[in-house]
């Protein structure tokens, strides 16, 4: 099955390479190629998912016009057929992995809402009792359903570095109260529509990373959305608070690197044939679910 790792589109500009996306400037556009690489705990696999990178532009599509009611978004196309001129040599390439998008400037945040207490949040709550400085209920499980979802702001970190979780206040300082308070009322009412959208299709979302830009001082939604690889996504059908819940994300990945003795710095561990494969199939589940459609 073959996957693919990196691109190298001649006659256009690359921008940068993100841990899964390659990005080219096409001056007021860009094109953001999904490939196929897989990060755990912020270091890249050496092995690639197959279909990975068309499943992650096929979902995010689905909930980009699902939510362009509740805010503007970056998305214009991921049909080949109507990109510029400059892309028709690498339509091979682009079929189905890429979006092109406006030119937005990122904020230099992510929105994080969490609905379930999981992950790091859950591993916060046990040592103070809160998640991200938010005080939550005593005697919580790992997994519950939070009282009522949460917004948990982090920094973008560059260069492969950790995000840093950080408070509202700290937010509204880097840019600015009012947009701070617009991009958490936003984030929260895109967590619910998803929520909602999802759950209909057997599918919890635990918690959730939202990206926003300025284009012409204009706030729009930008990168991805509500994907295994920005999600925490769960069986509905499965759940039981309480522990540890199977995924439809690269939550599989992290618990298989887990068993291992390595201490997640790069050099990453060669993944096994039925780790991969795995992994293709739970991202695939997810986009079936959620579309009633695979990739043909």
């Amino acid at each position: 099955m073959d996957a693919l790792r990196e691109t190298h589109l001649s006659g256009l500009t690359l921008k940068g390479r993100g841990k899964v996306r390659d990005i080219y400037d096409l001056g007021d556009t860009l094109l953001i190629v999904a490939t196929d690489r897989i990060s755990a705990f912020d270091v890249v696999m050496a092995e690639p998912i197959p279909d990975k990178g068309r499943i992650l532009t096929r979902i995010s599509e689905f909930w980009f016009r699902a939510a362009e009611d509740i805010v503007p978004h970056h998305l214009i196309s991921t049909d080949v057929e109507e990109f510029p001129s400059e892309c028709a040599s690498h339509q091979e390439v682009l079929q189905g992995r890429t979006m092109w998008v406006k030119k937005a400037k990122p904020l230099p945040v992510e929105c994080i809402v969490r609905g379930y207490l999981a992950g790091s949040g859950w591993k916060d709550y046990q040592r103070t009792g809160a998640v991200c400085g938010i005080p939550l209920p005593p005697g919580l499980v790992e997994s519950q359903k939070l009282p009522e979802p949460i917004f948990t702001p982090s920094t973008k970190a560059e260069g492969g570095a950790h995000d840093e979780n950080i408070s509202f206040d700290r937010m509204a300082e880097l840019i600015g109260e009012d947009l701070a308070r617009r991009v958490r009322s936003l984030s929260l009412a895109l967590y619910e529509r998803g929520r909602q959208m999802a759950e209909s299709k057997g599918i919890l979302i635990a918690d959730t990373k939202f990206e926003f830009g300025l284009l012409h001082g204009e706030l729009i939604l930008i990168d991805e959305l509500l994907t295994p690889d920005s999600s925490r996504f769960w069986p509905a059908d499965h759940y039981r608070p309480g522990g540890p819940q199977p995924s439809f994300d690269k939550q599989f990945l992290r618990d298989y690197l887990d068993s291992l003795d390595w201490d997640k710095t790069p050099p990453p561990p060669p993944l096994p044939p039925e780790i991969i494969n795995r992994t293709r199939e739970k991202y695939l589940e997810a986009l079936v679910r959620l579309t009633g459609k695979g990739l043909k």
